[in-house]
């Protein structure tokens, strides 16, 4: 299998990573712009609609990262008010999008690392893996346990599998295969260059298709 061109293989983990899709919507530059040049002329009343154009785009990647539901939804909260708080220091020439997106994924990141520190006095192996952590609904499966059981086993294969992974290899691989973003807005975010963001996506990407042989 060709480990850059699989695209059944990046459906398969974008199946397995993601939430429910709740308002997956573009970044529009120019109007982001307009609407922080509002804020910061004196209405943060504006800054709602940069919520609801984002919000969804960002619980994704830290779920992709935490893979808990009420922690996403808290963190996501948590990362809309901190850009709010330091929108002052925002670039104006840079995208919000992707200012918004590093806030997310550093503090995703502190959880982590929170959580594995907790982890060592109180070792949970089901992390990750746990009721309510992102399993998507099988719409076209209804009707067939069997196809349905089946298919929760692969996900959850999948999600244990990317919980191995490196932290670094696996934030590139939740900004490109959830988010879909280029290599360049990857390496706009993490702060690396953009052939290090395909050397770890590749590693990622080959540990998992190893890991996950017997399901491709």
């Amino acid at each position: 299998m060709d480990l850059f061109t699989s695209m059944e293989f990046g459906a398969l983990l974008l199946a397995a990573l993601s939430a429910p899709m709740i308002g997956m919507v573009s970044d529009d530059v120019s109007e982001d712009s307009k609407i922080i040049r509002e804020i910061l002329d004196g209405n943060p009343n504006a800054y709602r609609s940069l919520v609801e154009r984002y919000q969804g785009r960002i619980y994704n990647v830290i779920f992709g990262m935490v893979r808990d539901r009420e922690e996403a939804e808290e963190l996501t909260q948590e990362a809309f008010v901190k850009a709010f708080r330091n929108l002052q220091s925002f670039r104006q020439e840079a995208r919000f999008y992707t200012w918004l997106c590093r806030i997310a994924i550093n503090l995703s990141i502190d959880f982590l690392r929170k959580r594995k520190r907790h982890a060592t006095f109180s070792f949970d192996e089901s992390i990750g893996i746990k009721d309510g952590s992102g399993e998507i609904a099988d719409s076209h499966n209804l009707g067939n346990p069997h196809e349905e059981l089946q298919n929760k086993e692969i996900r959850k294969r999948i999600i244990e599998t990317v919980e191995k992974l490196p932290e670094e290899q696996k934030r590139v691989l939740v900004l490109r295969e959830i988010d879909g973003l280029s290599y360049r807005e990857i390496s706009e975010i993490l702060g690396i260059p953009e052939g290090t963001v395909m050397s770890r996506l590749y590693y990622a990407r080959k540990k998992l298709q190893v890991e996950l042989r017997d399901l491709l």
